[in-house]
């Protein structure tokens, strides 16, 4: 059972504007995006092919 909440696309937007400030290294920006659902995120923006 997954517990995370629901992709915040503020959240993951902050997590890569701390990588573009030079604040965070890219590693810890990469799990953040990943814990935060950024996947997610963009596998629900993305329309599924049609047959």
């Amino acid at each position: 059972m997954d517990d995370r909440p629901p992709p915040d696309p503020a959240k993951l937007l902050a997590s890569w504007m701390e990588w573009e400030k030079g604040e965070t290294t890219p590693g810890m920006v990469m799990k953040n995006l990943k814990t935060g659902g950024l996947r997610e995120l963009l596998e629900a923006m993305v329309e599924p092919p049609t047959p």
